[in-house]
């Protein structure tokens, strides 16, 4: 593996979430178009992504929500 490759695959998930700016995105598919093993793993995480989109469908509970956003609000309370 290249550092080309160590670098593209750094970005991947960034890559996948839309996160790169333009330039890095258009780096990114230029190495993949011309790295295979640099694909697959791209098509494999793209792949994993779209099972858990699919198989996460359920609503959080709403008791849980609570709890995550009380969890939350007590983290961002300053100390004194």
């Amino acid at each position: 593996m290249s550092e080309n490759c160590d670098g593209a695959l750094s970005e991947l998930y960034a890559y996948l979430d839309g996160e790169l700016t333009e330039d890095d995105r258009v780096a990114v598919e230029g190495h993949l178009r011309n790295c295979s093993p640099c694909l697959e793993a791209f098509d494999f995480e793209a792949e994993i992504r779209k099972v858990i989109a699919n198989r996460c469908q359920d609503r959080c509970p709403d008791e849980l929500r609570a709890r995550i956003a009380a969890a939350i609000a007590e983290c961002a309370k300053p100390e004194n």
